[in-house]
């Protein structure tokens, strides 16, 4: 390009842009003038980051950014073109502009920035609801990044954001809350403005209530962003959580009238009660010890507030979802429980283990006076 060229571009943007900015166009040109391509990318990148940017984004790219594309690092190029496609008149053009690019960086040599760039696309796509479009471009991201060894983790997160938008307007719950919980581990939690933070916390927790497929709710517990949600009109939605956690039933019935504030969650309360029961089940189970597991049905059906005519259903349930392991005689009407699912404990649960844990240390010690008091003459010998 016209070392002229350039430089009166430059002098029009400069004098076009905010006095606070003007400074920037001098370092730009001197970068540029030098060759010093890291150095021009990073000061660009900056300047496209500040917001009085804004209306000099599209003609900086077009007509001085990318004449020298090729030799600046492809995923910082492709973070410069998002930045730009924000001042795109609405999705289409922007698709448009992100197709484009999209094909530009779609080389052997840089594809972290052709998944970064296919996944901004598919976004877009995603909003204007070609459903097809989003999920044949991430199926094609993601089959590339399992084929990395590493990247960069702002593509990962990229990722994750976007195939969790898929999963929630496809009602897919299940897939929603482990993608969303990926994205979440991918990025720095203060970067997301309080009100993005209590939304994911909202629709994080809704997710994992009404999955037919989460029935552990411990990553999403121990996560601080569920924290956003205190002290807001949502909060009932993290003690809700909790009350699943340890299968209170007490607890869902004072909470359950809150159920009706959200129609997603109204329309899910009988599977939402089945949960709970489930829930009940497995505490049950897990508070005894695993030499007292044989429960029969009427004790099962005190535990979970079930109809003693359901209990068997609920059984089965719970073993085919593998919370519990074991076996049913029907006969004798009793559940043989061996093994139980692993779960995240509160306070509470947590004491119940101590006193069991000093309940086994107190018979091991019994059995060991025992062994000694009878086998007296034996120790002697």
């Amino acid at each position: 390009m016209d070392p002229e060229v350039v430089s009166k571009f430059l002098d029009e943007q400069r004098e076009a842009a905010p006095d606070h900015l003007q400074q920037s166009f001098l370092t730009i040109e001197d970068y540029w003038d030098r060759k010093l391509w890291h150095q021009l990318t990073d000061v660009l990148v900056d300047y496209f980051n500040t917001p009085a940017s804004a209306a000099q984004r599209l003609p900086l790219f077009r007509h001085f950014i990318l004449s020298f594309a090729e030799k600046i690092n492809q995923l910082k190029f492709v973070s410069l073109a998002l930045l730009t496609a924000t001042q795109c008149s609405d999705d289409h053009e922007r698709l448009s502009f992100l197709t484009d690019l999209t094909a530009k960086v779609n080389k052997p040599s840089s594809q972290d920035a052709y998944v970064y760039a296919l996944v901004a696309t598919s976004e877009i796509k995603l909003r204007l609801e070609d459903y097809a479009g989003t999920r044949k471009d991430l199926d094609t991201a993601e089959s590339i990044l399992d084929s990395f060894d590493s990247v960069e983790t702002e593509v990962h997160a990229a990722f994750y954001r976007t195939n969790a938008a898929y999963y929630q307007a496809n009602s897919d719950f299940g897939a929603y809350y482990k993608n969303a919980l990926l994205y979440l581990a991918c990025i720095d939690l203060k970067t997301l403005s309080l009100e993005d933070a209590q939304s994911r916390a909202h629709d994080l927790s809704v997710a994992a209530l009404i999955s037919t497929s989460i029935y552990n709710f411990g990553e999403l517990l121990l996560h601080p962003i569920l924290d956003s949600l205190t002290s807001t009109p949502h909060a009932w939605l993290r003690d809700l959580l909790f009350t699943y956690n340890r299968g209170d039933l007490a607890g869902y019935q004072r909470l359950e009238h809150q159920i009706s504030v959200s129609p997603l969650l109204s329309s899910h309360q009988d599977f939402l009660a089945q949960k709970i029961a489930l829930s009940a089940l497995t505490e049950a189970v897990f508070r005894r010890p695993p030499h007292d597991r044989a429960m029969t049905f009427s004790t099962i059906a005190q535990e979970t507030n079930v109809q003693p005519k359901d209990i068997e259903i609920l059984i089965m349930k719970a073993l085919s979802l593998g919370l519990l392991k074991g076996s049913i005689d029907q006969v004798a009407g009793i559940a043989r429980i061996n093994w139980v699912q692993p779960k995240v404990l509160d306070m509470k649960q947590i004491d119940s283990m101590r006193g069991r844990l000093r309940d086994w240390d107190s018979s091991v010690n019994q059995l060991g006076n025992w062994i000694e008091g009878v086998g007296k003459d034996v120790w002697a010998a």
